[in-house]
């Protein structure tokens, strides 16, 4: 039984039993990616998946047990190699992020370009997926961290460092009738007009939605999307009125009036989730300091330790960051 049979096994259940997917995710050829399968099974005296012809449909109940197993393996050799790599003080390698479009496009540059500053010979790969999925890339040990929001309690999956609180904008066009209204928007209003916001809104549990069930109100959405410019793209086209994170907001979209919707729908936090028991490089928790300045390297790593977040201190809001942003850039 080698790492590379471990590895492999893993990838193709990762792959919903797609042996041609999971190979080119192992960068291996589909036949030697099926004979060390067969090798590992031969070994093992028994199946770890079932065959359907040629193809594979399910996993065995004692494949799953090997999975587990195979997981918890791949991932101590990974802390494994993370402590000889720190203490040859390596200044290479790759760090893996799974987050929101939002979220890369807008909150994560300045802190990725620094890193870069600081390890130029570390390449960043990014991984925009939907907010449902972000966790799952976290939890398959595909990405080495997650930056990813919520509202009310901190995700249960690993262990979530506090980055930075912000809230929902209301967007519509410099023409729009509530561009010009003198009086806060009001949920009633809002649920009279379409609307266009993130794909996230249309789960029952969206913060949105219940913001709404609360005064007994439905929103009307007419549109949703995974990313922040193709929200503003159709507020332009005057499909509906935006509600979006403000940090999407850039100074160039001068087109469009952003209104407060802080008394409407409750704060968000956005989280760095690390996975539990896992060594992190000196250059991940460089980034994570860069991320989130609160969030110094030696409490993240006691956290790591101890297999539990800390009490951090204040968490700074998104608008606090942008003031300090300007401040610096002037």
């Amino acid at each position: 039984m080698t790492l590379t049979q471990l590895r492999y096994l893993i990838a193709i259940a990762d792959s919903g039993l797609n042996i041609t997917l999971a190979a080119e995710r192992v960068h291996a050829t589909q036949p030697g990616l099926s004979k060390q399968l067969r090798q590992l099974e031969d070994e093992l005296g028994f199946q770890l998946f079932v065959r359907k012809g040629k193809s594979l449909d399910a996993v065995t109940p004692a494949g799953a047990q090997v999975l587990e197993r195979a997981r918890t393996i791949l991932a101590e050799a990974g802390n494994i190699r993370s402590i000889a790599a720190n203490l040859r003080n390596e200044a290479h390698g790759e760090l893996r992020i799974a987050t929101t479009h939002t979220q890369a496009r807008f909150a994560l540059p300045a802190a990725i370009g620094a890193l870069n500053v600081d390890y130029p010979q570390v390449s960043v790969h990014l991984q925009p997926v939907s907010d449902a999925e972000v966790l799952a890339q976290l939890e398959a040990g595909r990405v080495d961290l997650a930056v990813v929001s919520s509202t009310g309690a901190p995700p249960a999956n690993g262990i979530a460092l506090p980055a930075y609180h912000w809230q929902r904008v209301i967007v519509v066009p410099r023409n729009h009738p509530l561009a010009t209204h003198k009086q806060p928007v009001s949920l009633e209003q809002l649920a009279a007009l379409p609307l266009i916001s993130y794909d996230s809104s249309q789960k029952a549990e969206s913060s949105l939605r219940r913001a709404f069930d609360a005064v007994d109100l439905s929103p009307q959405i007419a549109m949703t999307a995974s990313d922040a410019d193709l929200i503003k793209t159709y507020v332009r086209a005057g499909l509906g009125i935006g509600v979006l994170a403000e940090m999407a907001m850039l100074p160039t979209d001068t087109d469009l009036q952003v209104l407060p919707a802080d008394h409407l729908f409750p704060p968000c936090t956005t989280w760095i989730v690390l996975r539990r028991e896992r060594v992190l490089r000196a250059y991940v928790l460089e980034f994570i300091s860069l991320f989130a300045p609160h969030l110094h390297r030696r409490e993240v790593a006691r956290a790591l330790a101890a297999d539990a977040a800390g009490d951090w201190p204040a968490v700074p809001h998104w608008r606090e960051r942008s003031r300090s942003a300007l401040t610096a850039a002037a």
